[in-house]
């Protein structure tokens, strides 16, 4: 019967390690991936995490991972499965066998959001793409277009206009959600085109994308692109599945929990991006792995 069982090992699930560690929590952390340190992993440079900026965000990741190492953790590799709630705490049901544990920290975080227009699934991989940095060296010299208006999509705009020769970020509202820094930058670069209003109808390629067909929703306009890659950077959906049914949720499917990361679930935490909050950000997610196992070791205590 451990402690604590920690489900995820981005920043959030490997700050709460640190945590609950420091705290003298006997723990165990769970990852499905073969590496910790989650989605920072793809993010060619964090610019806004205090104190490091201009960070390349494999090496922020693998630091994060190597703290807990040097703190005597290892991961698991572990597939879970199931999580119950018993009289003792939790059984966290994985590919290995049943873990028991008296609480838990589920910081799964969340999957790339899909545009779900036809030619996506069919060209996933074929020029279809979700990490513009594990990609985009592919497309060197060539036209791409990435679709969305966030922070992430202006940043991998930005990133793809250092080795493509065009692109295109299309957007479906008339402004963006990045930091005005970062949109500066993004407007400063001669070969990035901006389409605002505008969504996307379809991906079209036999073996490989070739166009991409679009719509303007002001004007209902169509037009084709002419790409050889396309990158989506539309959001995120939180990896709860495990908790339906057992903690209560959004409309959203994020996980209802405060400051102190506690779910409805007496002794279940919810950490990072798969919680109900306003920003989510590396540094958001590192903030709630710290609440989080504070919260379970005062749990404990109580």
């Amino acid at each position: 019967m451990k402690d604590l069982i920690i489900i995820g090992a981005g920043p959030a699930g490997l700050s709460a390690a640190v945590y609950g560690l420091r705290a003298g929590m006997d723990l165990e952390i769970l990852e499905s991936n073969y590496m910790g340190g989650g989605q920072v992993l793809n993010t060619y440079e964090v610019d806004n995490y205090l104190g490091m900026p201009h960070y390349n965000g494999f090496d922020l990741g693998m630091a994060f991972q190597n703290h807990v190492a040097d703190m005597g953790k290892e991961l698991l590799s572990r597939d879970v499965t199931a999580i119950e709630k018993t009289d003792a705490g939790f059984a966290v049901h994985t590919d290995q066998g049943v873990m028991e544990c008296k609480t838990v920290i589920y910081a799964a975080g969340a999957t790339n959001r899909k545009l779900d227009v036809p030619g996506e699934e069919a060209l996933r991989g074929k020029g279809v793409s979700y990490c513009a940095t594990c990609d985009g060296a592919l497309y060197r010299g060539q036209t791409v277009a990435v679709v969305g208006g966030s922070y992430a999509a202006v940043e991998d705009a930005v990133y793809l206009a250092g080795l493509c020769g065009k692109v295109y970020l299309i957007h479906r509202r008339d402004s963006l959600r990045a930091g005005a820094v970062l949109e500066k930058k993004l407007k400063g670069l001669p070969n990035v085109e901006i389409l605002w209003n505008t969504i996307p109808v379809e991906i079209l390629g036999q073996e490989e994308v070739e166009h991409f067909h679009l719509r303007n929703k002001l004007t209902d306009e169509e037009c084709t692109l002419d790409v050889q890659g396309v990158f989506v950077a539309v959001g995120t959906v939180p990896n709860t599945q495990l908790l339906q049914g057992l903690a209560d949720l959004d409309d959203y499917g994020y996980v209802i929990a405060g400051e102190d990361c506690a779910s409805s679930v007496p002794g279940l935490f919810a950490a990072g991006d798969l919680r109900t909050k306003r920003l989510r950000q590396v540094i958001t997610a590192v903030a709630d792995g710290a609440n989080a196992a504070t919260a379970a070791w005062e749990y404990l205590r109580s």
